[in-house]
């Protein structure tokens, strides 16, 4: 939805409702399907054994069904009441999250970034059901910022979870590489940076967003240092709980700073002037 506010062009609140639904299903559906193909691996961990498709609470048939279902609702919504562009960008996400993502969760750290792509498109879509765009740089600032926040939130997430993913064959860095998995946490943290910059150059807001969220990436920063330097329970923990603050305040700051297109105002383009200068010598010489 943010995505969709920021996006230059026109908005109306019935295409910001249907991109809404529409990216919510696609999200039901990846999710459903994921958990109905991991449903034997659920079960072996703690956070996920209380499941319904590991309680048996349901059956597979009934959770691949309904991820099917929503899936196809999702895309269709956006496809007839948004773009194409947006419709493609919900399945290609429906696709990489349960054909790439779950499977490479078992077979390679890489899985990580894999899945912060899933996470980098809805914010995406927000501005492309606007724009209508995929080559806009705005989208791809917008999803890049949440591709870098993934890593500090998941890799602190799977410190304290590494024992569990151990347990039921997932390769995560927490697991297999902890010191890599603190590094990348850094890494990207600083990435946060250079993104937050570039949207004002891009004149999506004022350059008080690059002042303002310089703070906020500022404390996530120091949080994911903290978990670089000495990788506790206690270090990820607060870089988790840490990211799951800064997101929203992250969204909120970029709203906040919008160029917004007032009522009644309109900057002119260069095209717009050489125009009105035409038409005025036309006039002019008329009379």
């Amino acid at each position: 939805m943010t995505g969709y506010a920021l996006a230059p062009g026109e908005s109306t609140v019935t295409t910001l409702v249907a991109t809404t639904i529409g990216t919510g299903l696609c999200i039901g559906s990846a999710n459903a399907i994921n958990q109905w193909i991991e449903t034997p691996y659920d079960a072996q961990m703690l956070r996920t054994r209380n499941r319904v498709l590991g309680r048996r609470a349901l059956s597979q048939t009934h959770a691949f069904g309904f991820g099917i279902l929503t899936g196809a609702a999702g895309i269709t919504c956006l496809a007839t009441l948004v773009n194409p562009i947006t419709a493609l960008l919900g399945a290609s996400n429906i696709a990489l999250y349960t054909l790439v993502y779950t499977p490479m969760k078992r077979m390679s750290i890489a899985n990580t970034w894999a899945g912060s792509v899933v996470g980098a498109i809805p914010p995406m879509m927000g501005y492309t059901a606007v724009t209508n765009n995929l080559l806009d740089p705005g989208a791809w600032v917008l999803g890049g910022l949440l591709y870098c926040w993934q890593f500090p939130h998941f890799n602190a997430l799977a410190w304290n979870l590494r024992e569990d993913y151990s347990k039921a064959g997932y390769r995560m860095m927490a697991v297999t590489d902890p010191k890599l998995n603190a590094r990348v946490s850094l890494r990207y943290s600083l990435a946060m940076f250079p993104l937050c910059f570039a949207v004002p150059y891009l004149d999506l807001t004022s350059w008080w967003f690059a002042a303002d969220s310089s703070v906020v990436n500022g404390a996530l920063l120091y949080g994911a240092y903290k978990f670089w330097r000495k990788s506790n329970d206690k270090s990820a923990k607060q870089l988790f709980f840490g990211s799951i603050v800064h997101l929203p305040v992250l969204l909120a700051l970029l709203m906040i700073h919008k160029k917004w297109n007032l009522p009644g105002y309109h900057t002119k383009t260069k095209e717009e002037e050489e125009i009105e200068e035409i038409i005025e010598w036309v006039i002019e010489d008329d009379y």
